[in-house]
């Protein structure tokens, strides 16, 4: 019997390893469940395509519904209006109609994701390992639609709208700009807003993390990092940097298609630092009014992998400059 036993035992083991060989094995890294969200600009209907319905569409929004969502600001100037109608009737006349977030500047492209709106829970759970008490409460937070860069600003980005290039790493213009203050930030954002007539500014906080949760796919996909539970196949840290940053896109993006919001650089958000609280729920935050710090988001290159993990926060005075800090559009 015993023998009997032990062949079953051989046997069952033997099919187990065989079935792990053909999948997942439960020793393997985890892996990204990459699923790009494609967004058209003037794709008002969401139907997939910008066609003459989207027109329609959008007048009867601006007579009927009066709001203001994110998708029907076809300019992208900040409001919806009828100047959105005439610049969708000006991109399907001129068949400038499949441009999927790109914009340029000075000759220089770079790409804004589109992320719907949703809700999640901001912050780190309590029993989430390394967190600290100004990552907490876990909080519920609802976000209307909004674009993020694909990318950090990158040096050639940066370049382009300031004419100067501020970052200690050189070398490489795909390189994420750094060593910039907030205040720098924000005169970078206000240029680049009257070069392209478009409404480009920080995100604020809540719209950094659930971006770097990946957005409507948070829920399933509860990463420590942007877009894995393994830091780094998705970002550079202290561990795997060389000590100093690396060109943009390099690694694998999230669920939205977003690159190094784990590592490379941390990133300037808008608003004012304060303790998270408790509400029932809170839609669209921005933050206090005023303060004394500003809020960045890690991690970058210099910070190890717990100081990598979504929900880590950190502020200071937006004089701070440093070569591990830097920024990303939002709109």
């Amino acid at each position: 019997m015993n023998k009997v036993f032990k062949l079953f035992l051989f046997v069952f083991i033997s099919i187990f390893i065989i079935s792990c060989g053909n999948s997942n094995s439960i020793f393997d890294e985890p892996q990204v469940k990459y699923e790009k969200v494609r967004y058209l600009t003037g794709d008002v209907n969401n139907d997939g395509q910008v066609n003459v319905a989207d027109v329609t569409d959008l007048i009867d929004y601006l007579l009927i519904v009066k709001g203001s969502d994110k998708r029907y600001d076809v300019n992208d100037d900040g409001r919806v209006s009828i100047e959105d109608v005439s610049y969708l009737i000006d991109m399907l006349l001129n068949n400038n109609t499949n441009n999927d977030g790109i914009y340029t500047v000075n000759g220089v492209e770079f790409k804004m994701i589109y992320v719907e709106g949703g809700s999640y829970m901001m912050g780190a759970s309590r029993t989430e390992l390394g967190s600290n008490t100004f990552e907490k409460p876990q909080h519920q937070v609802i976000l209307s639609n909004y674009k993020i860069g694909e990318t950090e600003v990158t040096q050639e980005l940066w370049t382009a709208v300031m004419g100067t290039n501020p970052s200690c790493f050189k070398g490489d213009l795909q390189r994420p700009v750094e060593y910039v203050t907030w205040y720098d930030c924000q005169e970078f954002v206000t240029k680049l807003k009257e070069l392209t007539g478009k409404n480009f500014r920080l995100p604020t906080e809540a719209e950094w993390e659930y971006a770097a949760r990946g957005g409507i796919t948070w829920f399933t996909n509860y990463y420590k990092f942007s877009g894995s539970d393994t830091c780094r196949i998705v970002g550079w840290y202290s561990t795997t940097s060389g000590g100093e940053s690396h060109p943009v896109k390099q690694l694998l993006p999230n669920a939205l298609g977003i690159y190094d919001m784990t590592g490379n650089v941390c990133e300037w958000v808008s608003d004012w630092y304060s303790t998270y609280t408790m509400d029932e729920y809170q839609v669209d935050p921005t933050g206090p009014e005023t303060g004394t710090y500003k809020v960045y988001r890690l991690g970058s290159w210099y910070n190890n992998a717990v100081e990598n993990r979504v929900s880590y926060r950190y502020m200071r005075e937006p004089e701070f400059r440093t070569n591990y800090l830097g920024l990303r559009l939002a709109l």
